[in-house]
């Protein structure tokens, strides 16, 4: 384990928001180090393939390719002039009393801060489906990661289901691709996506697009449909079950399946930072507080969809502003942030209008079998969680310290938002933001024992 480094102002997350940034820093002087899991800089959105890959920017990033190809131009010429240190391949699995602790390639090592700016983005938000333990079963965004990174369609005959962007937009990425799609199921309803689109109105381009997106994929489509399971063997995926609007039941054969309900924000690190949360109703999970500049106090900046969801855009402009604040808080000439806070504004009405546009499924959640699996890293399932709901109260960390579930390697990452329904239910709860919140705990990534050993 190397000694901490002097502090200063670190960046942890190389997407959007912690390249503008590192922009911002530097371009007042200072050489910030950012901190990134991705072997290239550009998030999960603007994910880069290995060196030597052969497909266009246009290929892999669509109407998107040239905001993607700045970004990467941008981070790597900072890169390239040391203007900044980056550390690639490296995950930051714990921190506290200004000091981070970050496990990578060449071992581990402890780096010190004194303004600390957290864009760690966000993953999938899954909910459970019976039967979505089996293999063959993925999240979308580890489909996309698939097809982006090595240009592999993770099935042969592939239903997405869920709701939300990234559903329509894999979609059309797989079948430009040439994948074979059999189905792409929304539980979203029509009735709803229509009553959103006042708000979605506000960036025309993209609601466009997400139009476009929807013609595309023709009779593919179903919308406001419910799932029933997937059917499976031994050695995967043969079919997935669901209900369409007309109330009629479906099978439809497929080999994979790739499951996600839009994102929910990556908040570990901000937890351990020592951040306090809300629970906002329209995401329906708990989000870090911060002011409009991303300050979340202590020295801590938060920025992209790990305080706000609003897509690459709004990191963006969420970085240029977490960069600004730590920049003037410093004494530090900070540039004029006024158009990006009213921009901030338009991408706020934007994401909520998502938000509302494709929902997370609470009803379907909370009348989930018993049989089905909820955790599934420690098997949970539904059944024993209303169970330990039951005996135990419904506060969703007693019902993990009793019932396990969210204590396997994800940490809950996947199952605590489904949990929290289940919990509020079986204790006659309206909300599941009143069950509490599932305490971080690090490290926040499996780690091996030996990186926190020290090195002869």
């Amino acid at each position: 384990m190397t000694a901490p480094t002097e502090p200063g102002v670190v960046i942890v997350g190389a997407g959007p928001a912690g390249i503008r940034a590192a922009e911002t820093l530097t371009a007042a002087g200072l050489r910030p180090t950012v901190i990134d899991e991705g072997a290239r800089a550009g998030g999960q959105i603007y994910r880069r393939p290995p060196e030597g890959f052969t497909r266009p920017p246009t290929t892999l990033y669509g109407s998107q390719a040239g905001k993607a190809v700045a970004l990467h131009a941008a981070f790597d010429g900072l890169a390239a002039a040391g203007r900044i240190v980056h550390l690639p391949r490296h995950s930051v699995v714990a921190l506290a009393d200004g000091t981070l602790h970050a496990v990578g390639d060449s071992g581990s090592r402890r780096i010190g801060y004194d303004r600390l700016i957290l864009a760690t983005g966000a993953t999938d938000r899954l909910a459970p489906v019976p039967g979505w333990q089996a293999p063959g079963v993925y999240s979308l965004g580890a489909m996309q990661i698939a097809l982006k990174a090595q240009g592999v369609a993770m099935g042969r005959r592939i239903v997405l289901a869920g709701s939300g962007p990234l559903l329509t937009l894999l979609a059309t990425q797989l079948l430009k691709a040439g994948a074979e799609i059999a189905a792409v199921l929304d539980t979203a309803g029509m009735r709803g996506q229509i009553a959103a689109f006042a708000d979605l109105a506000v960036r025309p381009s993209f609601a466009l697009q997400g139009l476009a997106m929807r013609a595309r994929l023709g009779r593919l489509y179903h919308a406001g449909i419910a799932m029933e399971g997937i059917e499976a063997t031994e050695t995967g995926v043969t079919a997935i079950r669901w209900t369409d609007a007309g109330g009629r039941v479906q099978r439809t054969a497929c080999d994979a399946v790739g499951l996600g309900w839009h994102l929910k924000a990556e908040t570990q690190l901000a937890d351990l930072a020592g951040c306090r949360f809300d629970y906002d109703e329209t995401w329906a999970q708990w989000l870090p507080r911060a002011d409009r500049m991303g300050r979340a106090g202590n020295g801590v900046y938060l920025a992209g969809d790990g305080l706000r969801l609003l897509g690459a855009d709004g990191a963006e402009v969420a970085g240029r502003l977490a960069a600004a604040a730590c920049l003037s808080d410093l004494g530090l000439q900070a540039p004029d942030v006024a158009a990006d806070l009213k921009r901030l504004g338009r991408l706020e009405r934007f994401a909520r209008g998502i938000a509302r546009a494709f929902p997370w499924p609470a009803d379907q959640v909370r009348a989930l079998p018993d049989d089905a699996v909820l955790c599934r890293c420690e098997g949970v399932t539904a059944g024993a969680v209303r169970e330990t709901a039951a005996y135990g109260g419904a506060e969703v960390n007693r019902v993990k310290s009793l019932g396990r579930a969210g204590m396997g390697r994800c940490q809950g990452r996947y199952c605590q938002l489904a949990a929290a329904d289940l919990i509020a239910a079986s204790g006659g709860l309206a909300h599941a933001g009143d069950v509490g919140r599932l305490r971080a705990q690090a490290p926040v990534r499996p780690t091996p024992v030996r990186a926190f050993l020290e090195e002869e």
